[in-house]
Protein backbone atom coordinates (compact mmCIF):
# COMPACT_ATOMS: atom_id res chain seq x y z
CA UNK A 1 0.00 0.00 0.00
CA UNK A 2 1.26 3.60 -1.31
CA UNK A 3 1.77 6.64 1.42
CA UNK A 4 -1.52 8.84 0.67
CA UNK A 5 -0.88 11.95 -0.93
CA UNK A 6 -0.39 15.23 0.77
CA UNK A 7 -3.11 18.06 -0.20
CA UNK A 8 -0.61 20.09 -1.26
CA UNK A 9 0.89 19.28 -4.65
CA UNK A 10 4.89 18.18 -4.07
CA UNK A 11 6.72 17.88 -7.19
CA UNK A 12 7.84 14.05 -8.27
CA UNK A 13 11.18 12.86 -8.90
CA UNK A 14 11.09 14.31 -12.39
CA UNK A 15 9.73 17.76 -12.42
CA UNK A 16 12.39 17.94 -9.56
CA UNK A 17 14.88 16.93 -12.03
CA UNK A 18 13.70 19.28 -14.65
CA UNK A 19 13.89 22.36 -12.04
CA UNK A 20 16.04 25.32 -12.58
CA UNK A 21 18.16 25.85 -9.53
CA UNK A 22 16.54 28.91 -8.41
CA UNK A 23 13.43 27.15 -8.50
CA UNK A 24 15.02 24.55 -6.59
CA UNK A 25 16.47 26.95 -4.18
CA UNK A 26 13.28 28.40 -3.59
CA UNK A 27 11.45 25.01 -2.75
CA UNK A 28 14.21 24.09 -0.84
CA UNK A 29 13.81 27.03 1.50
CA UNK A 30 10.31 26.71 1.86
CA UNK A 31 10.36 23.31 3.09
CA UNK A 32 12.95 24.09 5.87
CA UNK A 33 10.67 26.51 6.55
CA UNK A 34 7.26 24.22 7.02
CA UNK A 35 10.01 22.13 8.65
CA UNK A 36 11.05 24.37 11.17
CA UNK A 37 7.54 25.77 11.90
CA UNK A 38 6.34 22.46 13.31
CA UNK A 39 2.95 21.54 12.80
CA UNK A 40 3.40 18.89 10.36
CA UNK A 41 1.98 15.42 11.34
CA UNK A 42 4.91 12.35 10.79
CA UNK A 43 4.25 11.48 7.32
CA UNK A 44 4.15 14.88 6.03
CA UNK A 45 7.06 16.08 7.77
CA UNK A 46 8.70 12.59 6.69
CA UNK A 47 7.55 13.61 3.23
CA UNK A 48 8.98 16.95 3.14
CA UNK A 49 12.27 16.05 5.07
CA UNK A 50 12.96 13.59 2.15
CA UNK A 51 11.87 16.14 -0.36
CA UNK A 52 14.46 18.98 1.07
CA UNK A 53 17.33 16.06 0.93
CA UNK A 54 16.33 15.62 -2.67
CA UNK A 55 16.48 19.56 -3.51
CA UNK A 56 19.68 19.86 -1.32
CA UNK A 57 21.30 16.66 -3.09
CA UNK A 58 20.14 18.69 -6.84
CA UNK A 59 21.21 22.15 -5.77
CA UNK A 60 24.50 20.92 -5.00
CA UNK A 61 25.25 18.85 -7.90
CA UNK A 62 24.27 22.17 -9.88
CA UNK A 63 26.49 24.35 -8.19
CA UNK A 64 29.47 21.21 -8.91
CA UNK A 65 28.56 21.61 -12.06
CA UNK A 66 28.60 24.99 -12.64
CA UNK A 67 31.74 25.17 -10.70
CA UNK A 68 33.16 22.81 -13.53
CA UNK A 69 32.27 24.35 -16.49
CA UNK A 70 33.38 27.65 -15.45
CA UNK A 71 37.20 26.07 -13.79
CA UNK A 72 37.14 24.59 -17.80
CA UNK A 73 36.41 27.79 -19.54
CA UNK A 74 38.96 29.63 -17.22
CA UNK A 75 41.41 26.65 -18.02
CA UNK A 76 40.94 27.11 -21.78
CA UNK A 77 40.84 30.22 -21.92
CA UNK A 78 43.83 31.29 -19.25
CA UNK A 79 45.93 29.16 -21.57
CA UNK A 80 45.05 31.96 -24.33
CA UNK A 81 45.50 34.81 -21.92
CA UNK A 82 49.18 34.17 -21.01
CA UNK A 83 50.09 34.98 -24.19
CA UNK A 84 48.69 38.70 -24.36
CA UNK A 85 50.77 41.09 -22.68
CA UNK A 86 49.41 43.33 -20.40
CA UNK A 87 51.29 46.93 -20.28
CA UNK A 88 49.71 48.00 -17.34
CA UNK A 89 50.91 45.11 -15.00
CA UNK A 90 54.54 45.36 -15.93
CA UNK A 91 57.02 48.07 -14.02
CA UNK A 92 58.47 50.35 -16.54
CA UNK A 93 62.15 51.41 -15.39
CA UNK A 94 62.04 54.74 -17.91
CA UNK A 95 59.97 56.92 -15.66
Amino acid sequence: MSPPKSNDASPDDDQLESMSFEESMKLLEETVAALEAGGLNLAEATQRYKQGVKLARLCSEMLASAELTITRIQTAYGEQMRFIPDSDSEPNDEE
